[in-house]
C-alpha cells in the first residue's frame, strides 16, 4: 500500500510526539527541576519582556531577569512563610484548648445522634490522652525524629535540595535565551508549515496566557475576600489563612479544601469556649460558602471569560491524568498541553463542520 505524501507527514509527526512522550516518560525524575523551569520561564518572559521595553534598551537584560527572578522567590517563599503564623498559633491552642473542644464535641455529638438512634459516646480521655502525648512532645524529641526521618530519607532530602538549587538556575539561563531558544524550536519545523504552526502557537499562547492573568487575577481577589471576611468574625488567623486560601486556588478546589480545614480548625480553637462551635460553623459556611458563589458567578466569567474553553473540570482532569502518566512532571505540563490540545480540538472541529463530510 502506497501512502500519499500527507501520510507519511502523519506517520513521521506521530512518530515523533510518540517518541518525545516516551522520553519524557522515562526521564520524568531528571527532567523536573528543567520543566518546572520551563514552565516558570514561560510565565515570567513577559515580565522581564516588559521591563526591557520600559527601559527602551538602557536596562540590560541581565539584570532585568535578576530583578524578575528574586521578586518570584522572595514571593515563593512569601507564601511558604503564611505557614509559619498558622502552626505558631495553632499548636500552643491545641494543646490549650483541646480538652475543652474535646468535652464540647462529645457533648453536642451524642444527642444529635441519638436522634437518629445511634447511641455512641466518644472516648474523649483517650483522644486527648493520645494527641497530647504528641502536642507536649519535647524540640528535642522532635529534632531527633527529623533528624532520623533525614538519615533514612537521605535521597530524598537531596533531591530536594538540589532542585531547589538547580530551579533557579535553570530559570536565569532560560529567561535569558528564551526568544533565542524558541527561534531554533522554530527552525526546526518544516518552512512549508511554519505558517501554520505559528498561528496555531500563537492561538494557543493567547488562550493560556490569557487563563493565567484571569486566574491570577481570581486568586489575588479570592485572597482578599476570605481574609476580610474571616477578620470580620474575628478569627484571629484570618489574614495568613485567607491569604493562602485564596492563592492555592490555583490549583482548582484544592487549596479551597486546605484553607477551609485550616480556618474551621482555626475557629474551633479560638472560639470553642467563648462563642462555641456554631460561630466557627457559622463562619466557615458566610466566609466560604460566599467565596465559591463569588467565584464561580462573577470573578472566573467576568477575570477568566468563558471565551477561553478551560472549563475547571477540564483543569482537574488534566492535573489528574497527566498526574497519574507522568508524576509531578504531568502536573506541571498539564496546562501549558491542555492550552494546545484545545486550540487543536477547536481547528479540527472548525475542519469537519467545513468539510464535505459534514456538509453533504
Amino acid at each position: 500500500m502506497q501512502l500519499t505524501p500527507t501520510q507519511k507527514s502523519f506517520a513521521a509527526w506521530s512518530l515523533i510526539v510518540a517518541a518525545l512522550g516516551c522520553a519524557l516518560w522515562l526521564l520524568a525524575p531528571v527532567l523536573t527541576p528543567f520543566v518546572v523551569a520551563c514552565v516558570l520561564a514561560y510565565a515570567l518572559t513577559p515580565v522581564v519582556d516588559w521591563l526591557d521595553n520600559v527601559g527602551r534598551g538602557r536596562i540590560p537584560r541581565l539584570l532585568a531577569v535578576a530583578v524578575v527572578e528574586l521578586l518570584f522567590i522572595l514571593a515563593v517563599i512569601g507564601i511558604l512563610l503564611l505557614m509559619v503564623p498558622i502552626l505558631a498559633k495553632e499548636l500552643p491552642l491545641m494543646r490549650e484548648q483541646l480538652p475543652a473542644l474535646m468535652d464540647s464535641v462529645n457533648s453536642a455529638a451524642k444527642p444529635w445522634l441519638a436522634q437518629w438512634g445511634i447511641h455512641l459516646t466518644l472516648d474523649g480521655a483517650s483522644v486527648k490522652a493520645f494527641a497530647m502525648k504528641y502536642l507536649n512532645a519535647n524540640v528535642e524529641d522532635a529534632l531527633s525524629s527529623v533528624l532520623t526521618s533525614l538519615k533514612m530519607g537521605g535521597s530524598v532530602a537531596f533531591t530536594v535540595v538540589g532542585n531547589a538549587i538547580l530551579i533557579p538556575v535553570a530559570l536565569f539561563y532560560l529567561l535569558m535565551d528564551w526568544t533565542r531558544f524558541m527561534g531554533q524550536l522554530r527552525d526546526l519545523i518544516p518552512p512549508r508549515l511554519q505558517s501554520n504552526s505559528d498561528s496555531f502557537l500563537a492561538e494557543a499562547d493567547s488562550v493560556l496566557g490569557q487563563y493565567l492573568r484571569g486566574q491570577l487575577l481570581v486568586m489575588l481577589s479570592l485572597a482578599v475576600f476570605y481574609s476580610v471576611g474571616l477578620s470580620l468574625f474575628g478569627l484571629d488567623l484570618a489574614f495568613p489563612i485567607g491569604m493562602f486560601t485564596g492563592l492555592a486556588m490555583f490549583v482548582p478546589y484544592v487549596g479551597f479544601g486546605v484553607g477551609l480545614v485550616l480556618a474551621t480548625l482555626a475557629g474551633l480553637l479560638q472560639f470553642s469556649a467563648t462563642a462555641g462551635i456554631g460561630h466557627t460553623m457559622i463562619m466557615v459556611a458566610v466566609v466560604y460558602g460566599g467565596g465559591q458563589l463569588l467565584e464561580s458567578f462573577f470573578l472566573t466569567p467576568r477575570l477568566v471569560g468563558e471565551r477561553i474553553g478551560l472549563h475547571p473540570l477540564a483543569v482537574i482532569f488534566a492535573l489528574l491524568a497527566f498526574g497519574q502518566l507522568l508524576g509531578f512532571v504531568g502536573v506541571l505540563v498539564a496546562l501549558p498541553v491542555s492550552a494546545v490540545l484545545l486550540v487543536a480540538i477547536r481547528r479540527i472541529r472548525s475542519g469537519y463542520l467545513s468539510s464535505h463530510l459534514y456538509q453533504g
